[in-house]
């Protein structure tokens, strides 16, 4: 599995449909996601799921009135649960051979909503329409469920992913499966030599732990990791465990992992919800990466250390106060296809 900074051959996303992923507060989630296209679309190409004809009549409405590429941005008719392509869209990874293959992953809506169906069966509509092969991956007989928001890899064989996700005994994924299991998996589908596990992920995570809201390699030995430095946020403490963590870790050589502390925002609350508001769940596209915003003082921060490890980038924050509502931000929604 390449790394996110190599190059894509496009992004792809599902226009959002599903209010009561946002509930009271719908209304303006798709222009948060024209404004992600129409960033994302001055960069590289789109593929966009939508329902039927009339979805795609009113995202091309919105998207034209935003200002987006729409020369860039093809249309895939594919009804979906919800938007999340991080979690439910396909995986793309290469074989021996260099053919690019879709990993059709199980989904189960991260073992807590009952209607996941639709979601299931996107890689392989994904996979299809792009004449792309499939590959579903088995272990012990068993479909694996992998959410892309668990795992981060830094295209040269490691991975990162925490414990409290893959072997959560609240929320199963793989009941059967412990530890040596899911790093036989990673290696064999994901080219991986070595699974840097961290323990739990930040407090107000629906998916129990993803990785993506918590530390992202950014060069091949380099990891952003944001940090809390308020002794009273429930943050704080989990955070800081998993900064030693991954001091004691080393990349395939034995040489220790580059941690870059990234901040966090202010604790983000709606409706009385503790919200998973957090910089790490940027996305990285081809010349830019675009960064979840809060109204924040830790915003500007957050962008300049972004800036700084990624020089030859562009980037763009995309304000996500209403987005986080959902419980997701920007890595959640999008999924990289590589050239």
């Amino acid at each position: 599995m390449p790394a996110e900074w190599e190059p894509h051959a496009a992004t792809w996303l599902a226009w959002p449909h599903r209010e009561s992923d946002w509930p009271e507060k719908f209304s303006p989630i798709p222009w948060v996601y024209a404004e992600i296209i129409r960033t994302l679309s001055r960069f590289e190409d789109i593929h966009l799921l939508v329902a039927d004809d009339e979805q795609q009549a009113q995202a091309r409405e919105t998207l034209n009135r935003a200002g987006a590429d729409l020369n860039r941005v093809c249309f895939w008719t594919c009804p979906t649960d919800r938007s999340w392509m991080r979690d439910a869209g396909p995986i793309f990874a290469y074989d021996a051979e260099g053919q690019k293959h879709a990993l059709d992953w199980g989904f189960n809506a991260w073992a807590k909503y009952p209607d996941w169906t639709l979601d299931d069966q996107i890689p392989a509509r994904a996979a299809s329409v792009r004449g792309i092969p499939t590959l579903r991956p088995l272990r012990r007989d068993w479909r694996v469920i992998l959410e892309g928001g668990s795992i981060d890899v830094n295209g040269a064989g490691l991975l990162l992913t925490t414990e409290e996700c893959l072997l959560s005994t609240v929320q199963h994924r793989n009941p059967p499966f412990d530890r040596a299991d899911y790093e036989a998996v990673f290696a064999e589908y994901l080219g991986i030599r070595k699974t840097l596990w961290l323990n739990r992920g930040i407090a107000g995570d629906d998916t129990h732990g993803h990785v993506d809201d918590l530390a992202r390699f950014v060069g091949p030995r380099t990891i952003v990791l944001v940090t809390e430095d308020d002794p009273a946020d429930a943050n704080h403490a989990p955070l800081r465990e998993n900064f030693e963590r991954l001091q004691t870790m080393t990349d395939l050589d034995g040489h220790p992992l580059e941690i870059v502390p990234l901040p966090m925002p202010r604790p983000l609350y709606h409706d009385g919800v503790r919200l998973p508001a957090s910089y790490a769940n940027f996305y990285i596209a081809n010349g830019v990466v675009i960064v979840p915003t809060f109204n924040d003082p830790a915003d500007r921060l957050a962008l300049n250390t972004l800036a700084s490890v990624f020089p030859d980038r562009q980037v763009i924050g995309i304000h996500s106060v209403d987005l986080v509502w959902g419980l997701g931000t920007l890595h959640c929604m999008t999924q990289q296809e590589p050239a």
